[in-house]
């Protein structure tokens, strides 16, 4: 064997030692951490990104390794039902409007779904509406698979009517009409039965995460010395705190534990780093160019 021929196996052995190795590594992760691209789907709680950013942070400190690449393209005001309510400003974007072809451009081996805040439209429970989001629940599996990708649902995080108790904003049952600013008061009570649903579908899909009852769970513990606590100021957004909490539940489920504060300047950048490629893929997913 001369000496080119000789180079050239040992780089092709090398090649695939690396190969291997990089599979290997891979394959010891557990999910979802073994995949290579994970897609978060969801409404303004996941288009804000505190969240995502709070995971992506933690994985980082936490030395996961490889590091899947992690695209959030969450919109605010959507919808997995396709509703909208009377007195939106404009009617509520639907995410099988554009889930085609965000599976098409970014072709994630998982997918992050956390869809029920709007579903409900801030109205009482009604049996359409909740049709409505299981359809749209129901589609939304249907889709992910086909696209020969993982799903992980995640239920809604609670509404919190607290801070809203003295801002006219809340309204009680068998009014005619509700909408975000003017919300049913018990309406934490519909997004406990599109939650209880979701965490019903663990065998349909890869992963279920329990975003309301641990979210409830942590408001209930801190309104024992104050009562006026909340992690949602405006009854649906969660702040940072919320936020915090939402990636925990999550760093759980996926065998991460939390650490302490990370170092402001490394979480900047990963909110930084989240952020442009947030507003670069849904400008990207959300045309039929």
């Amino acid at each position: 064997m001369n000496a080119r021929l000789r180079r050239t196996v040992c780089s092709l052995v090398v090649l695939c030692l690396m190969t291997t190795t990089v599979r290997s590594a891979i394959a010891e992760q557990p999910f979802p951490l073994n995949a290579k691209r994970i897609l978060f789907l969801g409404d303004s709680i996941t288009h804000s990104g505190g969240y995502v950013t709070w995971i992506e942070t933690q994985r980082r400190l936490q030395g996961v390794d490889p590091l899947p690449e992690m695209i959030n393209i969450g919109l605010s005001s959507e919808t997995c039902s396709g509703l909208s309510e009377e007195g939106h400003p404009f009617p509520r974007p639907d995410v099988h409007e554009r889930l085609d072809r965000a599976l098409e451009k970014i072709q994630p081996d998982v997918v992050v779904s956390c869809y029920g805040m709007n579903d409900g439209i801030y109205h009482p429970f009604g049996e359409e509406r909740f049709q409505a989001y299981q359809d749209g629940v129901n589609r939304l599996i249907q889709k992910v698979h086909g696209a020969q990708a993982k799903l992980i649902l995640m239920t809604p995080p609670p509404f919190d009517s607290v801070p809203l108790r003295d801002k006219g904003k809340l309204k009680p049952a068998g009014e005619g009409s509700y909408a975000y600013f003017a919300m049913y008061e018990n309406y934490d009570d519909v997004l406990g039965k599109y939650a209880q649903w979701i965490m019903q579908q663990k065998d349909r899909v890869e992963m279920v995460i329990d975003l309301h009852t641990p979210f409830n769970a942590a408001l209930a513990e801190e309104r024992k010395t104050d009562p006026q606590f909340t992690l949602t100021p405006d009854g649906i957004h969660p702040g940072a705190t919320g936020h915090r909490l939402i990636g925990n539940v999550i760093l759980r489920a996926w065998g991460i534990p939390a650490k302490s504060d990370p170092d402001p300047e490394l979480s900047q950048l990963v909110m930084q780093k989240t952020s442009i490629l947030h507003d670069a893929w849904l400008s990207a997913t959300n045309g039929p160019w």
